[in-house]
């Protein structure tokens, strides 16, 4: 018994060891409790609720079941009642059951309405700054970013303006990955055919992390890309610097990125028109905005041809009104007609 306590304490301690190890890794602070945007700030305090609820069950829970070991264990001189046919208590079952619902209706309640808050184009009182457009695709194992307002293009990194909103479009030209700014905003899955949608926002200048989130293949943990917050005048210059010093993207250029492989931080001048939709569309997708164009044909159409049926139900109608009491309609005068026609 002393040695596996002994081995056992071991473990422990081998654990502890080995969580310290990993953790002193994160720069010395976690930085998805680190919000640095509006998306963050919500998400982060979601992430705080959940862990209160939570918490009011999993501590009460812990402590009852460590009371109940210590006072009902097998022990000389235990005084603990022994209620061996004791199997019902409405209270009990009352407690550990409505806790549970309460909770879960709050948690759910509260997320339901951050996710579909987060989802749609937010809502800001700065009227007359334009959000910014990017256009995402990840790569086998590497990250392309085009601004299609400043037709320019970068690899590895990402500079946008502090204080305004950015409009994410994602897909993927390889594997399924998952786009993520912690410090900004939660994850957004990239997906070949698919143009995915994220709006982040930096409130303040500074450097952030971005990564894939997903595992893509030997070389995933090296898609990872900085993003470089700055004022509107700076993100101007730089966007003058890249014009002015970078190469141009080419189709052929970009079918040589896309061959599986790392590769460093890099910019281009320009990039070949619609390459984003080509993108999607090589892989068999749409737009998100395209599909609902489609749809909205569709329903159309479909109005229309209610609408012709609607105007033949009412003809059908008028025929069936017509004033059919001057035919006759005897035998007499159909004998007649098959006289005449014979």
């Amino acid at each position: 018994m002393k040695k596996r306590s002994k081995l056992r304490g071991l473990m422990l301690l081998i654990t502890g060891l080995l969580t310290t190890v990993l953790l002193s890794g994160c720069d010395g602070k976690f930085v998805v409790f680190d919000p640095q945007g509006p998306v963050a700030q919500t998400q982060y305090r979601l992430i705080i609720l959940s862990a209160i609820l939570c918490a009011i069950v999993v501590i009460p829970v812990l402590a009852i079941t460590v009371f109940i070991v210590l006072r009902y264990r097998d022990k000389p001189g235990n005084t603990a009642p022994y209620k061996p046919h004791w199997d019902d208590s409405k209270v009990l079952e009352i407690l550990w059951w409505g806790i549970p619902i309460v909770i879960i209706a709050i948690l759910g309640g509260y997320t339901a309405r951050d996710t579909y808050a987060l989802a749609r184009t937010p809502k800001t009182a700065v009227t007359d700054v334009k959000p910014i457009e990017i256009q995402v695709t990840s790569l086998d194992w590497k990250w392309l970013f085009q601004y299609p307002d400043q037709n320019i293009a970068t690899v590895n990194y990402v500079h946008i303006p502090a204080g305004v909103q950015v409009h994410f479009e994602l897909t993927s030209d390889a594997p399924m990955n998952s786009f993520w700014i912690p410090q900004l905003g939660g994850q957004e899955y990239t997906m070949p055919g698919m143009a995915m949608s994220l709006w982040l926002q930096a409130d303040k200048t500074g450097e952030y992390y971005g990564t894939g989130a997903n595992f893509s293949g030997k070389e995933f943990a090296h898609m990872r890309f900085n993003v470089v917050s700055e004022s509107q005048a700076d993100f101007n210059k730089w966007v003058d610097s890249v014009k002015s010093s970078s190469n141009e993207l080419t189709e052929a250029g970009y079918n040589e990125l896309a061959i599986p492989g790392k590769s460093d931080e890099q910019s281009f001048s320009s990039y070949p028109p619609e390459l984003f939709d080509s993108i999607v569309k090589k892989n068999g997708g749409h737009h998100m905005d395209m599909d609902m164009d489609e749809n909205k044909d569709d329903k159309v159409d479909t109005d229309e041809q209610k609408s012709d049926a609607k105007d033949n139900t009412h003809n059908m109608d008028d025929m069936s009104d017509m004033d059919m009491s001057n035919m006759d309609m005897t035998n007499d005068n159909s004998s007649e007609m098959n006289h005449n026609h014979q």
